[in-house]
């Protein structure tokens, strides 16, 4: 009797580390790992981030900013971005409404203009990344995807709230920026040629 009382401590004590140990692993099994997250981004048709080294930033250009690309390890910094092409950023949410109202626009005209001109997402102030990938796939936005969780560029660029777009010309200027909703394909496609010549 006295050696069994001396290790019902013992046992106690193991029964409760396998309830916490099992509650921890149940807790991280709720989170997506990169590499699910990688898996996930395929199956959406989300195109890889362009390369994009640590570079200067150009006079009214992008900032020198390190994002990740949304669902994968690599990153991506906003100064390196190439400029063979101008191009079109979109700073966006899965949880913003206006985000989604204006999400058909921009994939129609990227249909039509997407070879003239590089479009990229900048995934911002959104913390599950999964969500922000199904959002992408549902509304077929095919592009680069960045993610920026913690709202860097809203100091960095001064980006007021969301949704936002900006346009880059090919000397890596940022030429226009539009605060607030896009409402319609023509107003975009407007924006870009006015600003960025290609209509």
């Amino acid at each position: 009797m006295r050696s069994r009382a001396l290790h019902l401590p013992t046992v106690l004590m193991m029964v409760v580390l396998l309830v916490v140990v099992g509650c921890s692993r149940e807790q991280q099994s709720a989170y997506p790992t990169n590499t699910e997250l990688l898996e996930q981004r395929r199956a959406a048709g989300i195109a890889d981030c362009p390369s994009a080294p640590r570079a200067e930033s150009t006079p009214g250009g992008l900032p020198d900013l390190t994002l990740e690309c949304l669902g994968t390890g690599s990153s991506v910094n906003l100064a390196g971005l190439s400029n063979d092409k101008p191009m079109l950023i979109n700073f966006w949410a899965q949880w913003c409404g206006p985000c989604r109202r204006e999400s058909p626009f921009l994939k129609a005209v990227h249909a039509r203009w997407g070879r003239k001109v590089v479009f990229l997402g900048v995934d911002a102030s959104d913390p599950q990344p999964e969500a922000a990938i199904e959002f992408a796939k549902e509304a077929g936005w095919g592009w680069p995807q960045v993610a920026d969780p913690d709202f860097m560029t809203r100091a960095t660029m001064g980006i007021p709230g969301l949704p936002h777009t900006i346009l880059v010309d090919t000397n890596g200027r940022i030429v226009h920026q539009h605060p607030g909703e896009i409402t319609s394909e023509k107003e975009l496609e407007e924006m870009i040629a006015t600003h960025l010549g290609v209509g």
